[in-house]
Order: structure tokens, then sequence, then C-alpha cells
């Protein structure tokens, strides 16, 4: 377990002038295992999941069901889920696989 990450869930809300803008909740701050992708044969295995950059390993958190509409933020930046599974079927551990959300330059 290797860094902090939260699990956000993001909705559409409207500000006081009615314009429609997108509103973070965290559901969870945990800590979890941070892998990116890299010549690997795990990663190699994974080739249907070629947008996947990172892979996030951590406990199962009781009471949240984890999402592709879900992102996880963490200190490198955020990342949209794209698969979540649990670990060999114990309900002890989450893999999820995402992908690097880049900011768009203007």
């Amino acid at each position: 377990m290797n860094t902090f990450i939260d699990i956000i869930s993001t909705a559409p809300a409207k500000d006081s002038e009615g314009f429609a803008t997108a509103d973070d909740t965290i559901l969870a701050s945990v800590r979890a295992y941070k892998e990116d992708r890299h010549g690997s044969e795990l990663w190699t295995n994974m080739a249907a999941f070629s947008a996947a950059s990172s892979l996030f390993r951590f406990r199962k958190i009781p009471g949240i069901t984890i999402t592709a509409e879900m992102l996880i933020t963490c200190a490198d930046g955020r990342y949209r889920i794209l698969s979540a599974e649990d670990v060999r079927g114990r309900g002890m551990y989450t893999e999820v696989l995402a992908e690097r959300l880049e900011p768009s330059v203007r």
C-alpha cells in the first residue's frame, strides 16, 4: 500500500445562475497499491485494456460498490475507472484498472 487515494462520485449540479457543473463527492479515502503501465508480463496480458494507464489495488470498502462511473484521485492526478473486480473472488481486495485524465489546455 504505497499511496493514498480518494474514490469520488461525480454528479451534475446547477449553480446559482442555472449552469450545470460537475459536483464531486468523496466516497472513501484509503491506502492503495498503485502500479503504472510498463512492459511487464502482467500488462502484456491485459492488452484488451489498452487505455488503462494504472492499476490500483486496495482493501474492499464495506457498503461501497466500485463502478466505472467513479473517479480516483491521488497525488499524481485524476483517474477514470475502466474496470473494477474482486481479487480472486475472496471479497478482501478490489483491483481497479484506470485511465489517467489529462487536463485540457486552452
